[in-house]
């Protein structure tokens, strides 16, 4: 099953096409010759921006007696009361309930790092809160400019005596956010960088890199042949270990999204019958040189000819294809996702034709929403008696993830009457621009609660106890339901199984796993070290798209909490398991309800919660359940 990007990263008909095209032009018509230009703008500013120099400048470290302002008093930040209005605050009735969150932060990566980012991203926002209220911003062009665009495009992008540019990227990337570089590797060697990177942080140096992917035509210390390194580096942790394509362990290359790290292609001789294939499937015109090079090795990229290279953010990492091939994947690394992605840089010797950034996250305009009503969620209180209390996991730039959830199964009569309720659990971002469209969002839809953390993978568990704390303390609900804003839930289904299993108290309900080990490989994404987790096995847990806790479990988690008794651990599903586990040491009894109709990994027909739906996808189930073809899957992620 190939549940995620398999098949988008086959290259379109439309990539060929335009690869022929400036095959054909470059050849006919020398590189350096001029291209049609077109500028893109971002708040009046061109996010393609020129620099002269592969190495940048060392920076010193500020002055720590005049820079340094102490961490009390920026995490105090926080939680100082501001002067929101009722209906603003709608969007923080979880917020001061987590003031203790650093007091939990043991054995959660970055933690309270993840606290102090987002106290400074909470100042920022709270002023620009306040001048819009003042009159003090633009609003004109504050609110007629779209700030997180779909795309970013720039065409001729070369110019004598440059080997370096960088583009911005506003609003972070998104699973689907794709790059698409085309050009040509010269120069003395044709080596060249591809680097995504994030926000630079006052104090630091040099801003994190998500990806470095580094094209060596030459080979390196290791190898004289072409060779393709993947890595990222942090100030914290400095680079990475090193990811190699061709792999010096071939037989120990692992997948990303189902596909390989390093594609078997690479570094293998060119047979007769592979250069026939080829040809069949892509029209492609070889040279002459091409031709009596076939039993060469392959690699992608080759001095003096042009490429067309696309990296694509899938669910857990991003893929690479050029010329419509599968090249390399690289998994995301701890702390480095891809929302944190605010600049790509490129370097090196290449000819650069064109760079288009698509598939970036952007908000909906409400100003042009028909049913803008009809999305809006209903007032809840502390006194409202809810049967089921739904909490879904979101990061501030899916934008258009929470559209699709709204528009679909958030239209089921039982939260539209009010005896279910759905709210999104969102972290801060880095950046500014996104944390003012999410605000406009919470303000407009009434359905997101902010968390005082910045969105990191590792800190999800947060999400749960927040989740907990507003089932209880918010509201009053029977039961309280975790899943995400990529999970299609028939929630009448829920309701449903809820009400068959007639259990009120000491409830785990979903796909439950009794005996998973942990992960010891610390190459893998779930890594867990015996420090974090002793024990062979982990106690029965249930998957994290979909599960479902009674309120005296979620009670008991909040009263944990405050007591500084709860254990955190990172997989956040998992840490739910371990808090039932030990009530249940503690006399609670437990039932554990299997609902083998939760799919963890893609959609199967009559589903009761489908994992890894997209907008689209979303749209599809919905649509099919209104026309009373029942609980059928769409698209290819089954």
């Amino acid at each position: 099953m190939n549940k995620l990007y398999g098949g988008l990263l086959i290259t379109s008909s439309f990539m060929l096409f335009m690869l022929m095209i400036l095959r054909y032009g470059v050849m006919k018509y020398p590189v350096d010759g001029g291209y049609l230009t077109i500028p893109v703008t971002i708040n009046g500013t061109n996010p393609l921006e020129w620099i002269n120099s592969v190495i940048p400048p060392a920076v010193q470290n500020p002055d720590s007696d005049s820079q340094v302002i102490s961490t009390d008093i920026l995490i105090s930040s926080l939680f100082s009361g501001s002067s929101f209005t009722k209906e603003e605050q709608q969007a923080l009735q979880t917020w001061n309930r987590l003031k203790h969150l650093l007091d939990h932060a043991q054995g959660l990566p970055n933690a309270a790092g993840a606290i102090k980012e987002a106290a400074s991203a909470w100042n920022n926002l709270v002023s620009s809160i306040e001048e819009q209220r003042q009159g003090h911003a633009n609003d004109s062009s504050r609110t007629n400019e779209k700030q997180c665009p779909h795309f970013l495009n720039k065409m001729d992008s070369t110019e004598v005596g440059n080997s370096s540019y960088k583009l911005q990227v506003p609003c972070g990337l998104t699973q689907g956010s794709s790059i698409t570089v085309i050009g040509v590797p010269n120069g003395l060697l044709g080596d060249f960088r591809i680097d995504l990177t994030g926000e630079l942080l006052p104090g630091e140096p040099d801003p994190p890199i998500i990806l470095h992917y580094n094209i060596r035509l030459h080979g390196d210390k290791i190898t004289e042949d072409p060779v393709i390194v993947q890595n990222s580096w942090t100030v914290a942790h400095d680079w990475g270990g090193e990811e190699r394509c061709p792999s010096l362990n071939p037989e120990k290359v692992t997948k990303v999204d189902e596909l390989e790290q390093c594609s078997k292609i690479v570094g293998k001789n060119i047979s007769q019958h592979y250069v026939a294939s080829m040809r069949s499937h892509t029209s492609r015109r070889f040279s002459e040189a091409e031709e009596q090079s076939e039993n060469n090795k392959y690699f992608p990229f080759k001095q003096g000819y042009p490429f067309v290279a696309t990296l694509r953010v899938g669910s857990e990492g991003i893929q690479m294809t050029v010329d419509g091939k599968h090249i390399t994947s690289f998994a995301f690394r701890e702390t480095l996702e891809p929302w944190l992605v605010s600049e790509i840089k490129i370097s090196g010797d290449l000819k650069l034709i064109s760079v288009l950034a698509s598939g970036l996250p952007t908000s909906e305009d409400s100003e042009h929403i028909i049913d803008l009503e009809s999305l809006k969620a209903s007032s809840i209180s502390a006194q409202t008696s809810l049967d089921l209390f739904i909490g879904v996991f979101s990061t501030a730039n899916n934008f258009k993830r929470r559209m699709a959830v709204r528009r679909t199964w958030m239209q089921y009569n039982a939260i539209r009457s009010n005896t279910t309720a759905v709210r999104f659990f969102v972290g801060l971002h880095k950046s500014q621009i996104v944390n003012e469209e999410l605000w406009k969002e919470a303000q407009t839809y009434r359905d997101i609660q902010l968390m005082p953390f910045v969105d990191y993978y590792s800190l999800i568990t947060w999400k749960s106890l927040a989740i907990c704390i507003f089932g209880m303390e918010v509201v009053s609900a029977k039961f309280v339901m975790k899943t995400d804003d990529d999970a299609f839930v028939r929630v009448d289904e829920v309701l449903g199984s809820l009400k068959k299993i007639n259990v009120a108290h000491g409830l785990l309900y979903g796909l439950i796993n009794s005996d998973s080990e942990p992960h010891r490989n610390s190459d893998s994404k779930w890594y867990i070290s015996p420090q974090e987790w002793s024990e062979a096995t982990y106690p029965p847990w249930a998957h994290g798209p979909g599960y479902v806790i009674s309120h005296d479990i979620a009670r008991t988690v909040y009263k944990k909490y405050r007591e500084g008794h709860l254990k955190m651990f990172k997989l956040e599903d998992v840490a739910m398991g371990i808090w039932i586990a030990d009530m249940k040491k503690e006399g609670l009894e437990v039932r554990y309800e299997n609902e083998g109709r939760v799919y963890n990994e893609g959609c199967k027909d009559e589903y009761v919660v489908a994992h890894y739906q997209g907008p689209r996808e979303m749209l599809c189930l919905w649509q099919k359940l209104q026309e009373g073809k029942g609980a059928k899957c769409c698209g290819a992620r089954r």
